[in-house]
């Protein structure tokens, strides 16, 4: 039997995950993914359940407000909703789920990049936070919303009906949110990430030059040395946080850059599989066609008649060139 200590938080937290709907609805109508004046934050709609799409997620944390969808990272499946948020603390390959949305009650969310910098220096201003027992074995999490960290989010969107006052409030109101992150039964896989010299760490630092040469021929053993780690600890920690291999990783972002460069700027199938790197049309299309379920040609054409251009952003890739992606 619930006491009326967990009623009156269960109260709390529907009624703020309201208010933040509310607010979603306000700026997202007819969008589904809706960029902010604030830096980091993100907003997004959904009026149908919708099967897995591929998307890169990065270090963030993602609420639903109204609804539920689900992470698939690695073959696990990371489900969130009004009472669990979504934490991910690497730049990760992923497919990402409707479950619960409709024309009359949409599915309402908001995702706010971490700042993993922030992340550290909150850890090193509090040392007596407990460190976690024992390093987490996915980059992915889900957590417990509590009442403390949706106070801050809410504070946060509010802002958009205050645009004044973002340059002044908002970096004051996101460190606020980091800090009750720490708090959270999330921390350790937070920590890890934001702790120098940890596994997570050396992974993400082999990440982002997977990001910015995806498309250069790749020796592990180099990877592995830019990243401070043996050849069989890369392999292993890699997969282990992101669910692939670097070099699966590396596929993953060759094969959405040449999506993108098919869809947005109209090249063919074989400039595209060149411009990220492959050298065999065949092996592009082999690849290509073992990712999106159809060869290159008949993947966008698909895409086309319905407006499906991926969602794009920028995310590390070399310069005048972005990597598709959709908010998980």
């Amino acid at each position: 039997m619930q006491t009326s200590h967990e009623n009156s938080r269960r109260s709390r937290i529907a009624a703020m995950q309201a208010d933040i709907a509310r607010i979603i609805e306000r700026h997202t109508q007819g969008i589904a993914d809706c960029g902010t004046p604030i830096p980091g934050l993100t907003l997004f709609r959904r009026e149908a359940p919708a099967r897995p799409a591929v998307c890169m997620v990065e270090p963030s944390i993602v609420m639903v407000a109204q609804g539920a969808k689900r992470l698939l990272v690695g073959g696990e499946g990371y489900g969130y909703d009004a009472e669990r948020f979504l934490t991910t603390s690497l730049d990760l390959p992923a497919n990402s789920e409707v479950i619960e949305a409709s024309a009359s009650k949409p599915c309402f969310g908001l995702g706010l990049r971490l700042d993993v910098r922030l992340l550290a220096e909150l850890i090193t201003q509090n040392p007596e936070m407990p460190r976690p027992e024992r390093s987490p074995h996915s980059s992915v999490g889900v957590g417990e919303i509590t009442v403390e960290l949706l106070e801050p989010l809410l504070r946060l969107v509010h802002l958009l009906d205050e645009p004044a006052a973002i340059p002044v409030l908002a970096p004051l109101i996101q460190r606020e949110i980091h800090y009750r992150l720490l708090a959270t039964d999330q921390a350790p896989r937070l920590r890890q990430i934001a702790s120098i010299g940890s596994q997570s760490h050396r992974v993400a630092r082999a990440i982002d030059w997977l990001k910015l040469h995806y498309a250069e021929p790749l020796r592990i053993e180099d990877l592995a040395a830019r990243a401070q780690m043996s050849v069989s600890g890369l392999h292993h920690h890699f997969r282990q946080l992101t669910g692939m291999s670097p070099l699966q990783y590396r596929k993953w972002l060759r094969l959405n850059e040449a999506r993108r460069l098919m869809l947005s700027e109209g090249a063919d199938a074989a400039t595209a599989g060149f411009s990220v790197g492959y050298e065999s049309p065949s092996q592009f299309s082999r690849e290509y066609a073992r990712l999106f379920g159809a060869p290159p040609r008949r993947d966008v054409e698909a895409l086309r008649p319905q407006g499906g251009v991926p969602n794009l952003r920028a995310s590390g890739a070399k310069q005048g060139s972005q990597l598709a992606a959709v908010r998980a």
